[in-house]
């Protein structure tokens, strides 16, 4: 798969998509292939930071104590209090949190305050703050490099079935840049599987409400037919 083989598919996914009155993402699907998903060497759990903008904005939580608070506030888009945690005994009011929020960061020495408190609800929707991503951090740390990091951050997850899916974009951004996106993906997996590109079986891009486009089809119908 290479930028011209997605430029490609991104101009004929604009083409048989209607237009629809909200800006829909790009989505780059990746199916896998030759995984025992049982093994977890062969489950895939990766964050990957894209060279563009996603297009949409990644709305972040932070989880903190009073160490991190005064920092916290000035750069996410709501912080919680440890002292506050005690608000969030009804299950209920933790999946509001969860549903506004697209990452969770907290403070690395009130992490057991937080899985007690949140990780009933965060935990299976794969939002509990991960030190893979950077999002479990020191109480001395520096806050706004990881906010802006989060927003070109997606997460690659294949632990129970052999598919990728992750946003590269939306369709009002330059093509060039969701192409970019997509290869930077696609390339970040290559070197997390197993058997690299051997374990990629296909890959389509599609828009939120529109049809999949497969990349490099019509590479591949032009070598059946020579």
């Amino acid at each position: 798969m290479d930028k011209e083989q997605i430029q490609a598919a991104i101009a004929k996914t604009k083409d048989i998509s209607e237009k629809r009155n909200f800006n829909q993402s790009f989505d780059l699907i990746i199916n896998l292939k030759g995984l025992d998903l049982k093994k977890p060497e062969h489950q895939i759990d990766a964050f990957i930071t894209l060279p563009h903008s996603k297009g949409k904005k990644a709305k972040v939580c932070a989880l903190v104590g009073a160490e991190l608070e005064s920092q916290a506030k000035g750069i996410f888009d709501s912080v919680i209090l440890s002292d506050n945690f005690d608000k969030y005994k009804d299950k209920r009011d933790v999946k509001k949190i969860a549903n506004n929020f697209d990452f969770f960061i907290a403070q690395a020495n009130i992490m057991p305050k937080v899985a007690t408190t949140f990780g009933r609800v965060l935990g299976p929707r794969g939002k509990m703050p991960n030190p893979k991503s950077g999002s479990v951090v020191a109480p001395n740390a520096n806050l706004k490099p990881l906010y802006e990091k989060l927003q070109h951050t997606v997460r690659a997850n294949a632990k129970s079935s052999p598919l990728i899916q992750c946003s590269v974009g939306t369709e009002d951004m330059d093509a060039n840049d969701v192409a970019e996106n997509a290869l930077t993906v696609y390339n970040s997996l290559v070197h997390i599987l197993p058997n690299e590109r051997h374990n990629i079986k296909d890959a389509y891009l599609k828009l939120t409400m529109g049809r999949p486009v497969k990349v490099g089809e019509k590479a591949e119908a032009e070598k059946e037919t020579k």
